[in-house]
C-alpha cells in the first residue's frame, strides 16, 4: 500500500512495461523508425501513453476523434487501431515531412481511411469545423502541439466534444520543471498558467496522471 505515487525506478519501470504493454507490431515499428530517423525523436509519446489512450478510446465507445499535433503520427495509429470501422481521426499538423512517416505507416496499417490529416494550422482546422456546424459532435480529443496554443488548442476543442466526452493533453508536467519555482523557462510559465486555468475550470472533470511527460483528462461536464 501506498498514499503516494510510486517513483519508477528504471527497473521498476522495466517490469511494468514488460508485465502490462501490449504494443502492435505496427506501433512498434512506427516508434523505432521515428527514433532512428527523425529528430527530436523525443517529441513522440511514450507506448504505455499510447495504449492508455487505446484504453480511453475503448471506454467512450469513441467514433470521432481530434489529434492535434500528429508529428510522426503514433498516437493517431494508436486511436485508429482502436475505433471502429467506421471511426475518423481529424489528425492537425504543418510539418510535412514528419506526416509523411505518418501516412506511410497508417497505410500500412490499414487505417488511412479513419485519418483525415488536415496540413494546415490547427487552430484553423478547429475552427472550420465548428464553422461546420460540427461542435458537440467529437467524442475525444488529445492536444500534443505548440505549447503557446495549448488554450486555444482546449478551448475549441472542449466547443468541439460532446458532453462526457474527454480531452487528453500531453507534457504538463514538463520534465519535472513546472515544480521548480526558479525556473522561469518561457514555456515552463505557460505550461504552469494552463495547469492552473483547468484546476478552476468548472466546465470539465480533471485528473492528471503521472504518465509519460504528464496527461491531463478534462471530461466535459
Amino acid at each position: 500500500m501506498s498514499d503516494v505515487t510510486l517513483n519508477l525506478t528504471p527497473e521498476l519501470y522495466h517490469y511494468f512495461q514488460s508485465i502490462s504493454f501490449r504494443e502492435p507490431s505496427i506501433l512498434k515499428a512506427l516508434r523505432e523508425a521515428t527514433h532512428g530517423q527523425i529528430k527530436p525523436a523525443q517529441m513522440q509519446i511514450s507506448p504505455e501513453q499510447g495504449q492508455f489512450m487505446v484504453l480511453l478510446i475503448e471506454l467512450l465507445n469513441a467514433k470521432k476523434t481530434l489529434d492535434i499535433g500528429v508529428f510522426t503520427g503514433y498516437s493517431a495509429l494508436a486511436v485508429a487501431l482502436a475505433l471502429p470501422q467506421d471511426g475518423k481521426v481529424i489528425a492537425c499538423d504543418i510539418n510535412e515531412e514528419w506526416t509523411s512517416m505518418a501516412k506511410r505507416f497508417w497505410q500500412q496499417a490499414g487505417v488511412a481511411n479513419k485519418i483525415d490529416l488536415h496540413l494546415a494550422p490547427a487552430l484553423e482546422t478547429l475552427q472550420n469545423l465548428i464553422d461546420q456546424g460540427e461542435a458537440g459532435t467529437f467524442d475525444f480529443a488529445f492536444i500534443d502541439a505548440d505549447k503557446s496554443n495549448y488554450p486555444n488548442y482546449y478551448e475549441k476543442s472542449l466547443i468541439l466534444l460532446r458532453k462526457g466526452g474527454l480531452i487528453a493533453i500531453d507534457n504538463v508536467l514538463q520534465g519535472g520543471r513546472v515544480a521548480d519555482p526558479d525556473n522561469q523557462e518561457k514555456v515552463v510559465k505557460m505550461i504552469r498558467a494552463f495547469n492552473e486555468k483547468l484546476l478552476h475550470d468548472e466546465r470539465v472533470t480533471i485528473s492528471m496522471i503521472p504518465i509519460g511527460d504528464g496527461l491531463t483528462l478534462a471530461r466535459k461536464r
